[in-house]
């Protein structure tokens, strides 16, 4: 059974590869978790690592193939750490970053606590709790050499690959309020390669689905959300590949264009 110093320690080894910009094999055997609730101590003790409170949540391997491609069997939550918030139009290093991807997501900001609860809440709870949405780019990174290879309870160890986010201005109400987000389709453009579509569907079916599942993966784990933060939803596209010098524009039919770029 993993003991609070296990988690500790755990988090400690991943946090200084991350700002090494390292990466390893595996967590050491006595550090390694066995299931979610392992895994998720070990990400609630990187909180540690962070100045600030945690900025919000992220989604990851929200469709069967992302889930395929890292070999889990269901998607995983991750924090926002305030340290990984990006402007519109900042550079990028790619320096560490083993998986060199851009993922056009849809954020949810909410409006009130949505603190542990037996039983969880209901999808009508849950959208009671949102008070805008936003457009978002997610750059993702591993602290794993084969981030592929290591199970689930790793990847959520290692805040299930978040990194960087860029969450973008908030569409107008009449842009989405009573719009089917699974229709909402979604376009990354990068100089000199071309575009990238997408669409809501591709989160879970629905970024509300994808949104309910969250809270209430973080309810039944013992993890708080909170006022003002952000979930971002899980990508919405394959995966765009970014390598430095490259341009990315996204396109979501509403709102402000989000641009960032690579180095």
């Amino acid at each position: 059974m993993m003991t609070d110093a296990d988690a500790r320690a755990a988090a400690d080894l991943l946090a200084r590869h991350r700002q090494a910009g390292r990466q390893i094999d595996h967590l050491p055997g006595p550090l390694r978790p066995g299931t979610r609730a392992e895994a998720y101590r070990i990400q609630t003790a990187l909180e540690a690592h962070s100045r600030h409170p945690v900025a919000g949540w992220k989604i990851a391997a929200t469709s069967a193939a992302g889930q395929a491609h890292i070999n889990v069997d269901g998607p995983l939550a991750g924090r926002i750490f305030r340290e990984g918030l990006l402007e519109n139009g900042d550079t990028v290093p790619l320096a560490g970053n083993n998986m060199r991807v851009a993922e056009l997501e849809f954020a949810f900001r909410l409006g009130r606590d949505l603190p542990p609860r037996k039983g969880g809440y209901t999808m009508d709870e849950v959208r009671a709790a949102v008070a805008s949405l936003h457009p978002a780019i997610e750059i993702p990174a591993s602290r794993y050499t084969d981030f592929c290879a290591v199970g689930a309870a790793a990847l959520i160890a290692d805040n299930s690959c978040a990194l960087a986010f860029l969450i973008g201005p908030a569409f107008d109400p009449g842009d989405w309020r009573d719009r089917d987000l699974a229709a909402w389709t979604v376009t990354a453009h990068v100089d000199g390669r071309g575009d990238t579509h997408g669409i809501g569907a591709n989160v879970l079916g629905d970024p509300w689905r994808a949104l309910h599942w969250l809270v209430n993966e973080c309810a039944a784990h013992g993890m708080a959300l909170a006022d003002g933060q952000v979930i971002s939803t899980g990508t919405c596209l394959v995966p765009v590949p970014v390598e430095p010098g490259d341009v990315l524009t996204t396109d979501y039919g509403a709102g402000e264009a989000l641009t960032l770029r690579f180095a």
